[in-house]
């Protein structure tokens, strides 16, 4: 019997919420590449955006549904691999000699390669400069101490306007992560040790008080409990702030909002007296192979296939992100003097996210956020906020 190529098709799922975030039909045109690339093998794309795609992920894994290749983020996977329900990548990668070398990075939970970033988006400091200039702020800062004057120099209470902002909503706790303890990673600081939370040391308790300073000084913008992360980037974009800490992934949509809007960035102010490499905060687009698929080859094949120094480079380049593949470089960073600013921000300092592959990521934040805010509202001390949040950490380690 004559059998058609189409019947012999193997057909894997890839579930993202990168689809709907890149320009319409992009990620399918890469998939079209990958077909033609790899006869026999069809891609249906599962695509949500990123709250939908994290549910779908956590009830697929607990059903036994998960599709064969997916989109992961660094928090969800400590979860995830103790589930039983993602692929170790290792022995794939030694089977088909793909060298782990030209990988940016590689997230391991109990000895297993479960993620690979496949982009990151960095977290640098934004400046208005109408605003800036306007207020004698001469320069993007690169200290704390230049970061506390210009917040204090760029604050107009009368005005609605203020230095910096902090979201801390409970909802999406992430502003713990990219806007509190980003200002000690920034400085080549931790936050565990060994393995283990360090809350407490002192490096991370003066981060704490750094910002609380801030926030006594009256230069942050009213309101952080209730902040998320899309309320900072309205306030900047409104110039109801001159600084703000954000991804580097909405520099697009800031000038799309308002083209008038004239701004600058640099990587995060270190303490006084670092000479070291900037740490950079950053979230990542990861992939990760499904340990119930059962199509574990041709899943591998599509994941070296995003993971390649050219498709690599095209992906980060059409997503406004870095490249996962040490080798790939997005076309954008020559094209534009501020991706190119930023791309050696990128290139001259190390990729931090201590959350990456922690046990349940999202609630460790969210109890830390707790402390965080009532040591704002004059609650606690900046040790007795991190002394609580590390007790509340420690069982779950």
């Amino acid at each position: 019997m004559f059998v058609t190529s189409a019947l012999a098709d193997t057909t894997i799922e890839f579930s993202q919420w990168w689809e709907p975030e890149l320009p319409k039909g992009a990620l399918r045109a890469i998939m079209d590449d990958f077909e033609k690339a790899n006869p026999g093998i069809k891609v249906t794309l599962i695509s949500a955006p990123y709250a939908n795609t994290k549910d779908q992920t956590v009830i697929g894994a607990t059903s036994g549904t998960l599709s064969d290749v997916l989109g992961l983020d660094g928090d969800w996977v400590n979860g995830l691999t103790k589930q039983g329900a993602l692929a170790d990548m290792a022995p794939m990668m030694q089977k088909n000699n793909f060298d782990p070398a030209q990988l940016a990075d590689i997230v391991k939970v109990d000895g297993k390669s479960v993620m690979f970033p496949v982009a990151s988006f960095i977290y640098v400091t934004y400046i208005n400069q109408t605003l800036a200039k306007a207020a004698g702020v001469s320069a993007i800062p690169t200290t704390r101490t230049e970061f506390a004057d210009a917040a204090k120099k760029l604050t107009d209470a009368t005005k609605n306007q203020y230095g910096w902002v902090i979201p801390l909503s409970m909802q999406t706790p992430w502003g713990v992560k990219n806007d509190v303890m980003s200002w000690a990673w920034a400085s080549g600081k931790s936050m565990m040790k060994d393995g283990k939370p360090d809350l407490t040391n002192p490096d991370v308790v003066g981060a704490f008080d750094f910002v609380k300073s801030l926030n006594d000084a009256g230069v942050v913008s009213p309101g952080t409990a209730s902040k998320v992360e899309q309320d900072k980037v309205e306030e900047f974009v409104n110039g109801r702030v001159g600084m703000m800490i954000d991804s580097l992934a909405h520099v697009t949509l800031i000038r799309q909002r308002n083209p008038q809007l004239t701004f600058d960035l640099g990587a995060l102010p270190a303490v006084d007296g670092y000479n070291g490499p900037r740490g950079i905060p950053y979230a990542a687009w990861g992939v990760g192979i499904s340990d119930s698929s059962q199509h574990k080859e041709e899943a591998w094949k599509l994941v070296s296939y995003l993971m390649s120094p050219e498709v690599n480079g095209k992906l980060v380049s059409l997503a406004n992100a870095f490249p996962g593949n040490v080798n790939a470089k997005p076309n954008f960073v020559d094209s534009d003097p501020m991706f190119k600013k930023a791309f050696e921000i990128f290139k001259t300092g190390h990729l931090v996210n201590e959350f990456t592959g922690l046990p349940v990521a999202d609630e460790l934040m969210r109890s830390l956020d707790t402390e965080l805010q009532k040591m704002l509202a004059g609650q606690e001390s900046p040790a007795d906020a991190a002394a609580a949040a590390q007790k509340a950490w420690v069982p779950n380690f």
